[in-house]
């Protein structure tokens, strides 16, 4: 599925997979694909369609060994929310969704306008650089570390933690040792986050892990493990999604440059300008589930236990939900994608992540009016997020 040119474009391939095989069992992963958009939404609203699949793969189908090598990864993400149903996976939540709320993230739009500017103001007079370093990671990272309370000169200290990290969550191919750095970084991660969490304990201000350690209203009360585990999820997640949307979507708008100036000379249209960039190519390939019960799907039969993988990308260009689904028109006004997920586990940062593509992208395009790619972009090899490594740009395209 990563193989070749699917890396960089596996929508051929998704296009082919929904029309012929919507229901699908791929023997080398071991796993169900679903690919209609109709699928994809009834399985992430069905609780039978379990996000608990982290902890049974380590109690069950590792061996003695592998489980003592790999507890402390497991220790981390047995408390991120993602990996948790409801009621586990509520009681996380409620606490951190005040600061992800539409009203909280407006007030952000100041500061992220600020950074936006700041990180332009370095790259107005250089010839070619790299859009994914130079712009579209370091305005969700700042952003980010800032919201949940970490210091300003440690930034920089989470961009190794994360790719690393990037390799294990989303299921890196055919990178040895992904496992062993992965288990690494969030090591150091999570023992920066402990340090910093009894540093916030002790004087807390108005940031996310500050209203952690200060809530009372949950039960059980949180300890330090979920507390540490939760920043860590918020640190890794935060500005990994984000990164991917706007690198992908200015990417496909210098693919279109029809599109390009429409938003150029149109910027109030940057609303549904973003959601139909995160159809279109959004940063989430696929999610995936543990089945909870035996299910019939389209005359196939999944049993409890199966893995299962819900198509995000094919599910956002199925032509029964969407006209003209593999064309980008930044004017198109129903756009029920499901680039954020859906139902409980729906993206916690989504009004976020669409507030930074929003203020950053027009302003690369007002900024930047004459950017080009240049040259290949270097993907991530992973399955379930689509992003790219380094994506080459350079001025002085003729529009």
């Amino acid at each position: 599925m990563l193989g070749g040119e699917r890396l960089a474009d596996p929508y051929p391939y998704f296009a082919h997979m929904l029309a012929e095989h919507p229901v699908h069992w791929n023997e080398r992963y071991q796993a169900w694909f679903l690919h209609r958009h109709e699928d994809v939404l009834w399985a992430l609203r069905n609780p039978a369609f379990s996000s608990d699949r982290v902890r049974p793969v380590y109690e069950t189908h590792l061996s003695e060994e592998k489980r003592a090598a790999r507890a402390p990864t497991f220790e981390v993400l047995r408390h991120w929310m993602v990996f948790l149903d409801p009621p586990e996976h509520t009681r996380l939540r409620k606490l951190v969704m005040p600061a992800f709320s539409p009203k909280r993230v407006a007030t952000w739009r100041p500061r992220v306008e600020q950074v936006v500017q700041e990180t332009l103001a370095g790259l107005r007079d250089r010839e070619r650089f790299d859009f994914v370093a130079d712009f579209a990671y370091p305005i969700p990272a700042i952003v980010v570390a800032e919201l949940i309370g970490v210091p300003a000169q440690d930034r920089d200290l989470f961009k190794k933690w994360s790719d690393d990290i990037l390799t294990l969550v989303f299921g890196a191919q055919g990178e040895p040792g992904r496992r062993e750095l992965a288990q690494q970084g969030l090591v150091e991660l999570t023992g920066y986050l402990s340090d910093l969490v009894a540093k916030i304990r002790r004087d807390p201000g108005d940031d996310v892990i500050s209203s952690l350690v200060t809530a009372h209203d949950v039960e059980p009360p949180l300890d330090d493990r979920e507390i540490i585990a939760t920043c860590a999820l918020l640190v890794f997640g935060g500005h990994e999604t984000t990164t991917n949307l706007i690198a992908n979507g200015t990417r496909q708008l210098l693919r279109h440059p029809e599109q390009w100036n429409l938003l150029r000379d149109e910027p109030e249209r940057i609303t549904t300008a973003v959601e139909e960039l995160l159809r279109f190519d959004g940063p989430s390939r696929l999610e995936q589930r543990l089945l909870a019960e035996d299910l019939e799907l389209r005359g196939k039969t999944l049993r409890k236990g199966d893995n299962v993988f819900l198509v995000q990308s094919a599910a956002n260009r199925d032509p029964e939900v969407f006209d003209r689904p593999h064309e980008l028109d930044i004017t198109r006004q129903r756009n029920n994608h499901v680039a954020f997920g859906f139902g409980v586990h729906h993206c916690l940062g989504n009004f976020l992540a669409r507030l930074e593509a929003q203020v950053a992208i027009p302003a690369v395009l007002d900024a930047l009016p004459d950017l080009a790619l240049d040259g290949p972009e270097e993907w991530h090899t992973t399955m379930m997020s689509r992003g790219m490594k380094r994506m080459p740009v350079r001025r002085g395209a003729v529009s």
